[in-house]
């Protein structure tokens, strides 16, 4: 299929869609195009919403290749990079979003509290918020959305704690955060709601400078204060880590509990057994199974790249599926299986090379809290409704459910 793509000159006629739509009944699993295209080779030509045709990279081996290739960009700004919407007038580019030695200079600002050792002593005060909403669930009716009482506050307070937000402004942040990561969302829309989340880390990033604490947003205004860094670099810096913060395991919190819960015999291993490790490597099983980031790494060649049989031109945008690319059969065995006891360690739900995800170890050390806390202590936990009555974020960047029903 490549080979003719290629011959036609990547004529966005004969050029498939880039496959967005998961099959009806199939919640967990990528887009079934996606698993077709992975079936034919390991990079194609697919077809963008603006009528580009960036390469679509389906396999395990390919993407790490090129995750870590030094000729490969993630800068948003350079011509051929695949966006996957319009972008809005004025908006800023990240540092996730950016090449060395930009990319390096700012996300060393923020490593720190990221650390394996730093999120380690963080992991008694994630454990008493953990059991503390779990108290309140216990001590609340039935049903109740597990979004709402449970998978969003343990994640939003976690990060809030660390930045140096309050907590009190969840709402307002999180309902921001919504229109951001909307893939149908207008421009204007998402603009706005950008707008709307700086001007708030701006006016947090100046009472800082004031009054400086011991969190995060302190240290970024004294890089204001040192010249490091602007104060609206500050507040945009503040931005991603509040959205990643909490939207990313928010969202795995939830659909990781529904996956168990519709695979009892795993959730009863993870409930019944109390060895740390077979936690651990839940955490690694259902990051790689759901994979919650369904839009893809987007990239684009910086010079000609020849991998799996094809040559990727210089400027040409790369689409690294990650969600297929967990399910490929050459790196886990019956990918389409979930199994808490396999080594899934090398999955790239988190990404891979130098712009790997910095929150990583924040987000295992929660799940692996909420994993080991939550089925313990609400063991007879199962579903309100039915699984076609759930609704699952198709129409977001972070796919997940923005409710789900639960009782006990």
């Amino acid at each position: 299929m490549t080979d003719i793509l290629s011959a036609a000159g990547a004529d966005p006629a004969v050029v498939p869609e880039f496959p967005m739509a998961r099959a009806a009944g199939c919640p967990f699993d990528p887009p079934p195009g996606l698993r077709s295209l992975q079936e034919e080779g390991p990079i194609a030509r697919v077809r963008l919403w603006d009528g580009s045709t960036p390469w679509v990279v389906t396999r395990y081996a390919e993407q790490r290749a090129l995750m870590a290739d030094p000729r490969v960009s993630a800068d948003i700004t350079r011509p051929g990079y695949p966006a996957p919407a319009p972008l809005p007038k004025g908006s800023f580019a990240s540092f996730i979003l950016m090449d060395d030695p930009e990319h390096h200079r700012l996300r060393r600002m923020v490593q720190a509290p990221f650390t394996v050792k730093r999120v380690e002593a963080m992991r008694p005060a994630v454990q008493k918020i953990v059991d503390d909403l779990i108290d309140d669930l216990l001590a609340g009716p039935r049903p109740v959305d597990l979004v709402e009482a449970f998978a969003l506050p343990v994640p939003s307070l976690v990060i809030c704690e660390l930045l140096g937000v309050p907590y009190a402004d969840h709402d307002f942040f999180q309902d921001n955060s919504k229109t951001i990561i909307r893939r149908d969302a207008p421009p204007e829309e998402r603009a706005a709601a950008g707008g709307r989340l700086t001007a708030y880390l701006d006016d947090l990033v100046g009472r800082k400078l004031a009054e400086p604490a011991d969190d995060l947003l302190s240290q970024l205004a004294g890089r204001v204060t040192a010249g490091e860094l602007t104060r609206e670099g500050a507040a945009q810096m503040g931005v991603l880590l509040l959205i990643a913060g909490h939207e990313t395991t928010a969202n795995m919190i939830a659909l990781g509990t529904l996956a168990l819960l519709q695979n009892p015999d795993q959730l009863a291993l993870l409930r019944d057994g109390d060895d740390p490790k077979l936690v651990a490597g839940a955490v690694e099983e259902l990051l790689r199974y759901l994979n919650i980031t369904h839009s893809g790494r987007r990239r684009v060649a910086l010079e000609d790249i020849e991998i799996a049989g094809q040559v990727i031109r210089a400027g040409e945008g790369m689409i690294m599926a990650n969600d297929i690319a967990n399910r490929d059969p050459g790196a886990f065995p019956e990918p389409d299986d979930l199994d808490i006891r396999r080594d899934a360690r090398r999955h790239v739900a988190f990404g891979f090379g130098v712009h790997q995800c910095l929150g990583q170890p924040l987000a295992r050390m929660e799940l692996q809290v909420v994993y080991s806390t939550l089925y313990r202590r609400v063991p007879t936990l199962r579903l309100a409704t039915d699984l076609d009555a759930i609704p699952f974020k198709h129409d977001g960047q972070v796919y997940g459910v923005y409710e789900l029903p639960v009782t006990w």
